[in-house]
């Protein structure tokens, strides 16, 4: 069993897909838009399969926003150095970034900010196994 995609809604559909493009290098596939339920979405996908979905409907902005379930997006990188590049490039361009990058206490370097819509996404590297939680 494996997990197809992440969904995340998005206020601003267009400028979240280029952000994923720009930053992630995902292959975007084409916009489903249901006139119905006014709703539009795009899958990305990053290299190795893994897609997210972002969705959008006008209505879903005037609803609040429900913090017990989806925490953070973490995206693996390949190397310590590729997460210092992409921090800069993400500092650069005026995103948030609310940690990092940093060592932490279970093994990875990683650097965490927020999408343009305010989404806690990781930037992370597994830089040493932890035995029995030590």
């Amino acid at each position: 069993m494996t997990i197809d995609h992440i969904a995340i809604w998005a206020e601003n559909l267009e400028k979240l897909k280029d952000f994923y493009i720009k930053f992630f290098d995902c292959k975007c596939g084409e916009k489903y838009t249901n006139p119905k339920k006014n709703f539009t979405s795009y899958f990305l996908t990053f290299k190795g399969r893994t897609r997210i979905e972002l969705m959008h409907n006008p209505e879903i902005k005037n609803k609040p926003k429900i913090f017990n379930g989806y925490s953070h997006l973490a995206i693996r990188l390949n190397s310590k150095r590729e997460i210092d590049i992409l921090t800069e490039k993400l500092k650069k361009n005026g995103l948030t970034i609310i940690s990092g990058p940093r060592t932490t206490g279970d093994g990875y370097y990683e650097t965490s900010f927020l999408d343009p819509e305010g989404n806690l996404i990781e930037i992370t590297k597994k830089i040493k196994s932890q035995k029995n939680g030590k």
